[in-house]
């Protein structure tokens, strides 16, 4: 009998392509869950979709302007920009997954399977000062509380680590999450405030 399993082969398992973006003296880690495809990149960074509301809601929280980290006149992220304040906030980048597999090809969390997830002791220990993690979306939550033996928070809320650290869930900025911009920005302006990252 033919091998019905011969032409079928699982997707490819890809790994994560950007290193974390910290400092030393970060003090909050915000974690989604992996990049989209490359061809929705408008930058070598995270949050690339230009579709996508993070950097549009980070430019409305600290620069009170939602085109404010863009290059003018353009949909494109300015990255130097995006760089300049994180820094300047104390606010660190990376995902919860290292290893996965799309599964229907696509950028959907629903259909992302993390294969390894993200080292998030080894990246705590190289930012000492760093006791806020806050992860953007369902799936980013649910790793990184099985990475911490802690309960998902609720939406805009925290749980507490046995180490201390403060363990937040926030709206995911893909568009295909319903809430407005503005919206978002208030969650996420409430957790910076809570973190000492906003007065």
């Amino acid at each position: 009998m033919e091998d019905m399993n011969k032409n079928f082969s699982e997707p490819e398992i890809e790994v994560h392509p950007w290193p974390p973006f910290y400092n030393r003296d970060s003090k909050i880690l915000i974690m989604g869950t992996f990049p989209p495809q490359p061809k929705r990149w408008s930058m070598n960074f995270y949050y690339p979709n230009p579709t996508n509301d993070f950097w549009p809601m980070m430019a409305l929280i600290f620069l009170g302007d939602r085109k404010a980290l863009n290059i003018k006149d353009s949909k494109q992220f300015d990255l130097n920009a995006i760089k300049e304040l994180l820094t300047e906030h104390h606010i660190a980048m990376n995902d919860t997954g290292h290893k996965v597999r799309r599964l229907m090809g696509n950028a959907s969390d629903k259909f992302l399977e993390i294969i390894e997830p993200v080292d998030l002791d080894g990246l705590l220990k190289l930012m000492p000062d760093c006791r806020t993690v806050a992860t953007t979306g369902e799936k980013a939550a649910g790793v990184i509380a099985r990475l911490t033996d802690t309960e998902i928070p609720k939406m805009g809320d925290f749980v507490t680590s046995s180490s201390g650290l403060e363990i937040w869930r926030m709206p995911s900025t893909s568009r295909a999450y319903p809430l407005k911009l503005e919206k978002k920005a208030e969650y996420y302006a409430g957790m910076f405030r809570a973190a000492g990252i906003l007065p």
